[in-house]
């Protein structure tokens, strides 16, 4: 495993297309993963996530496409645009959402996939600078302020990002101790 800590793939080699193609972000976060540990090869470990936003009552979406709602080459500008106009059209000032984030870690001792959730409310309108992405449109559950207002510790500690980390930790923690066992 890496004696250098946590490294982005970019920094030890060229940076590459990996298609996404699965059709939940388990799966792509998996093909993340693979791609990269069967280029770095050997003795590696790779973490990888794939994350997005499902609101139920559009039919899930955007989900596995949240980062290419609007299109390929789309910005976060372009795929918040199309889902405050998809939330119009359909008549929703606010409606149940909520953030999915698979991390996924390929190593030579397996493969692991964890889920972090955060749920809560999405409304028609931008609120907030902060963030990026849906943010200024996301209300988690027990507040008031969408991402795009609330303070970045706060999101932080609630993020499903976030919570899919702590749950990685153990397997992380897990992984370290069978290498060393090995050495």
């Amino acid at each position: 495993m890496c004696e250098k800590g946590i490294v982005p793939f970019s920094a030890i080699i060229e940076p590459f297309e990996i298609i996404e193609d699965g059709s939940t972000f388990a799966e792509n976060a998996l093909i993340k993963a693979r791609t990269i540990y069967e280029k770095l090869g050997g003795d590696t470990l790779v973490i990888s996530d794939d994350s997005g936003i499902s609101v139920p009552s559009l039919g899930g979406n955007p989900g596995i496409y949240s980062a290419r709602y609007a299109g390929e080459g789309a910005t976060d500008k372009d795929n918040l645009a199309k889902l405050i106009e998809k939330l119009k059209v359909a008549g929703l000032q606010q409606t149940p959402a909520y953030y999915t984030a698979a991390i996924a870690i390929v190593s030579k001792y397996g493969e692991y996939v964890v889920h972090g959730w955060m749920y809560g409310d999405v409304i028609d309108e931008r609120r907030g600078e902060k963030g990026f992405g849906y943010d200024p449109i996301f209300i988690p559950e027990g507040y008031e302020q969408t991402l795009g207002e609330l303070d970045e510790k706060i999101k932080a500690e609630i993020s499903h990002r976030g919570k899919s980390l702590k749950m990685a930790k153990p397997i992380l923690q897990m992984l370290l101790s069978k290498e060393k066992d090995n050495d």
